[in-house]
């Protein structure tokens, strides 16, 4: 039997946290993602900031952007739809994290993983998502407590 692999859209916090640290939590999804247990999915807009903000900041850590991608194959969504970006404004009303989240919503993951306690991290009762919105060590802990996601 062929076991599923849990889909997770990988917010620019991440992407970043994974390039800058090869022993945090967020690096850790990446390996998960090699054993294919993981099938990480990022936007064209993470994908903008994340190469905006590593050719600002570390421009010499691009190849390791590049090369964590392609060996976790991560996938990148399709552009969020007007109905998508709507439902993503109910749930955060900061414009560039909003068309984030719009293209997690089109991407349909399990999970969207975020360092971003701002935006993303406050739950809202009020509005149901189709995905589990979490830290990476929150996704690894829950990994570590259900063995039926694995």
């Amino acid at each position: 039997m062929t076991r599923k692999s849990l889909r997770i859209f990988l917010d620019t916090s991440v992407l970043i946290a994974a390039v800058l640290s090869p022993t945090g939590g967020a690096r850790k999804l990446f390996l998960l993602a090699e054993e294919g247990i993981l099938k990480p999915i990022v936007g064209p807009t993470v994908l903008r900031e994340c190469d905006d903000v590593i050719r600002r900041k570390a421009p010499q850590l691009l190849p390791m952007l590049a090369q964590i991608l392609a060996i976790a194959q991560t996938e990148t969504s399709l552009a969020a739809s007007r109905a998508d970006m709507k439902a993503a404004r109910l749930y955060v009303t900061y414009a560039p994290d909003a068309h984030v989240l719009a293209e997690a919503i089109a991407a349909d993951p399990d999970w969207f993983i975020t360092h971003d306690k701002q935006h993303f991290l406050k739950t809202r009762q009020d509005i149901r998502l189709s995905f589990e919105i979490g830290t990476p060590g929150d996704l690894i802990q829950k990994l570590k407590d259900d063995f039926s996601l694995l």
